[in-house]
């Protein structure tokens, strides 16, 4: 299939686009989404193409419209619900955990909930404390939730095509930082596919990194720093973070030996504890270090530049560590 080489923000738009038109049912909910194409642009000529029927500019009540979304759903819709700030997805928890993941289950499998929900998070460019987490582990132990973290373009365009088409509950988790950044598509694919574990982008024997959403890129920046050294890292994106497949990185800890997990987030209830207890339970006897967690501080995200930049796990951070487990 050709490629275009387009941005992240590009890859979400298209996909939104190419899914509506393929499926009338399918329609979205928002703040801001209508005539000002979404507060990050993810949303743009939806409202020029589908009408507002379809494109559904919503008041600031994430809860409300969530909610709304679960009952189109209900009769036959599938909706997409874009949260402004990924941080508001506590606004429409009760919706989310009470309501859509669960209502498959109830009914015994006699409805369907397709369900979108795309929240934008993320740290790095100076949103301040209430508007920059990612949120990706509050809704982990939900039973009946997907939760998907694309890194990259090509991830935003064909993990949302099938999150939309998916019959059972997506929540989608992109990245602020990531919104220019450029990759190759394959635009108007039909062959999407839900990925169900991690996928390895850079293969390596000395040690296994594994990140997600920004946290991959600085990851392969680290191994870039590491290979000048002349240790060999290998970079695994955990794409998905419910259900949670470590087979991928076990495996891969096998062959390395060492492991570093990094993510954005603090350091307590994180998934990236989750991925080194079962590595544990995997792979114990492979390996030749404890393994390591690279976190954010146990601190809400600052709005100063030097202060929120010294948060962030940074390639020379994980490089470092990584020597370290080598000695």
């Amino acid at each position: 299939m050709p490629t275009q080489d387009i941005t992240y923000r590009e890859a979400i738009v298209f996909a939104l686009q190419e899914e509506m038109r393929r499926d009338p049912t399918t329609l979205i909910m928002g703040e801001d989404i209508g005539e000002s194409e979404g507060p990050f642009k993810t949303c743009q000529g939806l409202m020029a193409e589908f009408g507002s029927a379809r494109v559904r500019d919503t008041p600031i009540a994430e809860t409300g419209f969530v909610g709304a979304c679960l009952g189109l759903s209900l009769t036959g819709y599938r909706p997409i619900a874009e949260i402004m700030f990924a941080d508001f997805l506590g606004v429409a928890f009760d919706q989310i955990v009470n309501g859509i993941a669960k209502h498959r289950f109830m009914s015994g499998g006699k409805v369907k909930t397709p369900i979108v929900i795309r929240a934008i998070g993320g740290a790095g460019l100076r949103f301040g404390a209430q508007h920059s987490q990612t949120a990706e582990s509050w809704m982990l132990s939900v039973p009946g939730l997907k939760i998907i973290c694309p890194s990259n373009p090509e991830q935003a365009y064909l993990m949302l095509k099938a999150a939309i088409r998916d019959d059972n509950p997506v929540l989608v988790l992109e990245h602020k930082a990531l919104l220019s950044m450029k990759g190759p598509v394959p635009v108007g694919t039909e062959e999407v596919a839900m990925p169900t574990g991690p996928k390895i982008l850079r293969e390596g024997s000395d040690v296994t990194i594994v990140g997600s959403l920004a946290m991959v890129g600085r990851s392969l920046a680290a191994a870039d720093l590491l290979a000048a050294d002349g240790v060999s890292a290998e970079v695994i994106d955990i794409q998905v973070l419910r259900p949670l497949d470590v087979t991928v990185v076990a495996e891969s800890v096998k062959r390395t030996n060492n492991l570093i997990v990094v993510e954005e987030q603090a350091p307590t209830g994180g998934w990236s504890s989750d991925v080194v207890a079962d590595v544990l339970t995997q792979a114990f006897d492979y390996l030749d270090s404890p393994p390591a967690r690279i976190t954010l501080p146990d601190h809400p995200l600052p709005y100063s530049p030097g202060l929120e930049d010294a948060m962030l796990p940074s390639p020379e951070t994980i490089a470092a560590t990584a020597k370290s487990l080598l000695e």
